[in-house]
């Protein structure tokens, strides 16, 4: 891709745009509660097998919610929510550059109610829980045939990862704030135009009973791609949802349910870029995007923004890649291969020494410009873990995303277990993942942290830019730590900043679209937009 291309696309969006900031487009709407459900019919056919199709392929795909018109890069669906939460975290920066369309998240006016960014971000899940409510609604469960049981059960939990790609981020965690109001649940008989926002109890209340359906109801269910719900899948997300309330070993005991038949990608798979393939063996769920999605919009990608390895995407060639902040890199042993998934200061990692592109190799790719303009030089700490499924300098951005790998789980079940009380056990699993699939040189007990905070730095280290950080955060009671004032910061100076874990700015708002048609909706108050150097003497119990 040619730099001056992109340029053209990026003066077009700050035409449209209110104000200089490329994310300040005003998101038009009416009601989206009122109006999901009649989307969710224009968006896809009627009949229930297309519309359990559609359900999914909206997940990822390029201009999802403003449609290929606005031609907006950072509308990719929950691609592009994950890519966003993990820049508003501790782990992940990008460039502050007029091409950077994620400026937003490393900033933090993502609090704005009229900017696009977290507009996108309400406005997918509830978009999805209408889909999947058509077809629940179609289905009588008492009396359906297993085949429609299987679609509705898909669509049961579906509706709770939605509601779980909210509530985490609306209110503070289930242990302090579960009486507190959340987000609006979608009733079949309530008025969207005066529809309050349900408590932070009441929507996981929701999430477990969808759940609980979706797990009941999909036994014996042989899904035809990993793209689809099965099983496994529905318990993996009830692990996720017992962890954020605190139902540590039921956490544990679902996240082994998950996790059966699946193993954790070996060192060797590790050792060079991947994560992009839905089929890779450790995979329990992804996004599967197929060619014919990007071959006329591969901007709107997770290979566009991720990778760093493709030949028309933003990463390589605008110098927006997404790179580790040095406080954890520095935290990751020398033996661990993960600590390859980013190059050092030096612009060195061990993890691409066989790869070559445009005559260069290994090291050599960092500084290499291409005259096309499709590749500028890497800064220091950008990430090689997502490679490109079409090979390195491939200009099809056909990457897949993971949803759930089945090193998550593990993860879970040893912060289960940690946390009701099997202390022994947890610190087995821990390390028997580690040792055997990361660092053989590691011990759970080396770095001197507690057992919790352990457990959350091999989460930080294992999921980096997959979209976890800020729910971890919010549910640990944990600072977001950018930076200390005695170390230099590969960060940005504007992202420079740390925010404490009670802050209200970390609530997000609800956009204006939606408060001024749902008069029963009270926004999110408090706060304020974070000013660079900003408390700098937080910690977080991991990077210390």
């Amino acid at each position: 891709m040619k730099l001056d291309k992109i340029s053209l696309l990026l003066l077009g969006a700050l035409t449209l745009a209110s104000c200089s900031d490329i994310d300040e487009q005003y998101p038009e709407g009416g009601n989206l509660l009122a109006d999901q459900k009649q989307e969710s019919q224009d968006a896809v056919p009627s009949r229930m097998d297309a519309t359990l199709s559609g359900m999914y392929t909206m997940m990822g795909a390029p201009y999802a919610v403003y449609g290929s018109r606005s031609a907006r890069d950072d509308d990719f669906g929950f691609i592009s929510a994950a890519i966003s939460l993990d820049l508003e975290g501790a782990d992940a920066t990008s460039a502050n550059n007029g091409y950077n369309w994620f400026s937003a998240a490393c900033a933090y006016s993502t609090r704005n109610p009229n900017y696009a960014n977290p507009y996108m971000r309400y406005t997918m899940p509830y978009r999805q829980i209408g889909v999947a409510n058509e077809i629940i609604n179609s289905v009588d469960m008492a009396t359906a045939e297993d085949v429609a049981k299987y679609k509705a059960a898909q669509a049961y939990a579906i509706r709770a990862f939605d509601y779980m790609s909210l509530a985490p981020y609306f209110q503070g965690n289930y242990a302090s704030c579960k009486d507190q109001p959340c987000v609006p649940m979608i009733k079949a008989d309530g008025d969207a135009t005066n529809n309050p926002r349900a408590t932070v109890a009441e929507v996981y209340d929701q999430i477990i009973s969808d759940l609980n359906i979706a797990i009941d109801n999909l036994a014996g269910y042989q899904r035809t791609d990993k793209a689809q719900v099965n099983q496994q899948v529905a318990y993996g997300l009830r692990a996720r949802a017992y962890l954020a309330m605190g139902e540590y070993a039921k956490a544990a005991e679902d996240a082994e349910k998950a996790m059966q038949g699946f193993t954790p990608a070996s060192i060797a798979d590790v050792s060079v870029p991947g994560f992009d393939d839905i089929e890779a063996g450790n995979w329990i769920w992804g996004i599967d995007i197929t060619d014919a999605q990007v071959s006329s919009s591969g901007y709107a990608t997770s290979a566009s923004w991720a990778s760093s390895f493709s030949g028309d995407g933003y990463a390589a060639a605008c110098g927006v890649n997404m790179c580790i902040n040095n406080l954890l890199y520095d935290k990751i042993p020398a033996t661990d291969v993960r600590k390859g998934w980013w190059l050092d200061e030096n612009l060195h990692s061990p993890n691409w020494a066989n790869l070559t592109w445009g005559g260069a190799k290994g090291d050599e790719i960092a500084s290499l410009i291409l005259d096309d303009g499709s590749k500028v030089g890497f800064p220091a700490y950008t990430n090689i873990k997502f490679g490109m499924k079409s090979g390195i300098g491939s200009t099809l951005n056909n990457n897949d995303w993971p949803l759930m790998r089945v090193e998550e789980m593990i993860l879970i079940q040893a912060e289960g277990l940690a946390k009701s009380g099997n202390e022994a056990k947890a610190k087995q699993v821990l390390e028997d993942f580690v040792k055997t699939y990361r660092d053989p040189s590691y011990s759970v007990s080396a770095s001197g942290r507690s057992l919790a905070d352990e457990i959350w730095f091999q989460r930080r280290v294992e999921l980096w830019g997959e979209g976890f950080f800020v729910a971890d955060a919010r549910r640990l009671g944990k600072n977001i730590v950018r930076f200390h004032a005695d170390k230099e910061s590969n960060l940005s100076d504007a992202f420079q900043f740390n925010i404490s874990a009670d802050d209200p700015w970390l609530n997000m708002r609800f956009p204006q679209s939606e408060t001024d048609n749902n008069k029963g909706i009270v926004n999110n108050t408090g706060g304020s937009l974070p000013e660079a150097g900003q408390n700098p003497g937080l910690r977080d119990g991991v990077t210390d």
